[in-house]
């Protein structure tokens, strides 16, 4: 048994505001205001009210000067509350390129629609910007390799928002489990649950006026406007979305793989399908994963359609080794025996990890955000740097190209890639709207 004790996490540091709001031209003005790095922030409708909220907790060492949307609708209703967090008011655009041409500007934060992460990203980092860019950082597997090809060619830096990754419970647990703390660990489960409506059918409409929707598209080949796509239901759409596995599953399957320290698996299968409703979502709404690894597997399940928890979870991930089995989630761990006897756990103070709080405003966020600003000024080791949380994505991505072909993947485990299946192989990446395609 290990003993309980207190975990402490780092003390986010905050700058007082003036009564009157500041422009984030008149920022410079501030002393130490060269001391901190300048974001912008890249989609403002959820994760991006995250960005927002961990940026305002580190405020000693960062900044906001841009917010960002091609929605003005969403960016007027964003830069208030901004603006009431912060204390000063930053410059907004609808277009990004014209932020990226900012010399102000340090680092972007991306929390767009998910054909837009890796695109983005790749034209920051060539624009000599360090980037915070939410999971999935791709839309399939070859954009995940351009932008380490990008990262490598610039040297700035990528962090991929698997928050967790930065959780001191999570990652004093894993290291335990590397140590022994469950003999040989072999097996981990992770589940995702939630229950959403449907989407419903999509109908023809004028584009609403405060809505860019040519650049909202960007890299993906243009579709008409329909009424039932944005702000959020490109997640299941595979022209914009990844569907519930990257949506979600991206989290758990990321610290399952950390802590059986293992990356590309030999083989790769997927069941599921859109059981619960009949409408325009394109990606199972239950969704059973299975990734093997030889002498480890791991295994993800996703309901989309409902919110039946698991060990009182909606969320989570039990890692299973030779003498026992620890489960663990954003909130806390327990540790069971191998006779399914609890021996020990910890729940984190306040801390909010349910399903239903898609913009998750937490102490993760937070410092993970930290540990990025602390990577750029100090060159610490960065928690989920793309070549890390890349393989997370990857296989992820592998299993919805499974469930699309209805057949099990066997892999290259130094590379990921489909191996012996051509057809397979052609949805690793995709079509691109003329002119848009990343370049390296």
């Amino acid at each position: 048994m290990i003993s309980r004790r207190k975990f402490v996490g780092t003390a986010a540091m905050s700058v007082a505001a003036g009564a009157v709001a500041m422009t984030a031209r008149s920022y410079g003005q501030i002393a130490g205001a060269n001391d901190r790095l300048n974001f912008a922030i890249m989609g403002l409708n959820g994760r991006g009210y995250a960005h927002l909220s961990a940026l305002k907790n580190n405020a000693a060492k960062a900044h906001v000067t841009h917010v960002c949307d091609v929605d003005t609708k969403i960016m007027t209703k964003f830069l208030g509350e901004a603006t009431k967090e912060l204390g000063y008011t930053p410059d907004t655009q609808q277009d990004f390129r014209k932020v990226l041409e900012s010399k102000d500007v340090d680092v972007i934060t991306v929390a767009t629609p998910d054909h837009w992460h890796a695109p983005m990203a790749i034209r920051g980092l060539q624009a000599g910007k360090h980037v915070y860019v939410e999971k999935p950082s791709s839309h399939n597997p070859r954009e995940g390799e351009w932008l380490i090809a990008a990262q490598e060619k610039t040297g700035k830096l990528v962090q991929v928002g698997d928050q967790q990754r930065s959780s001191p419970h999570t990652m004093e647990m894993i290291e335990k489990v590397h140590n022994g703390l469950i003999g040989r660990a072999y097996f981990a489960k992770c589940w995702y649950a939630n229950p959403r409506k449907s989407m419903g059918h999509g109908q023809p409409c004028p584009v609403p006026a405060n809505l860019d929707w040519d650049l909202w598209q960007g890299p993906a080949p243009r579709r008409p406007y329909v009424d039932n796509v944005h702000p959020y239901n490109w997640h299941w759409l595979r022209i914009y979305g990844t569907g519930e596995a990257l949506n979600n599953g991206t989290h758990e399957v990321d610290i399952a793989r950390w802590a059986l320290d293992v990356k590309y698996p030999e083989r790769v299968t997927a069941s599921g399908g859109r059981y619960a409703f009949k409408d325009d979502w394109q990606f199972p709404d239950t969704m059973v994963t299975s990734f093997e690894y030889g002498d480890k597997m791991l295994t993800w399940e996703g309901m989309s359609a409902n919110g039946k928890e698991y060990y009182g979870r909606g969320r989570g991930t039990t890692i299973h080794g030779e003498t026992g089995t620890l489960l663990i989630d954003r909130e806390g761990w327990e540790l069971y025996d191998q006779k399914n006897k609890m021996t020990d756990s910890y729940k984190v103070p306040g801390n909010k990890g349910t399903t239903e709080d898609l913009m998750s405003r937490d102490s993760m966020t937070d410092l993970h955000f930290l540990n990025l600003i602390n990577g750029i000024r100090m060159g610490e080791k960065l928690h989920s740097p793309i070549q890390v949380a890349n393989v997370s994505v990857t296989i992820l991505q592998l299993s919805n190209i499974a469930w699309w072909s209805q057949r099990e993947l066997k892999l290259n485990p130094e590379n990921g890639h489909i191996l012996g299946d051509p057809e397979a192989m052609k949805s690793w990446d995709r079509e691109y709207e003329k002119g848009w395609a990343p370049k390296v």
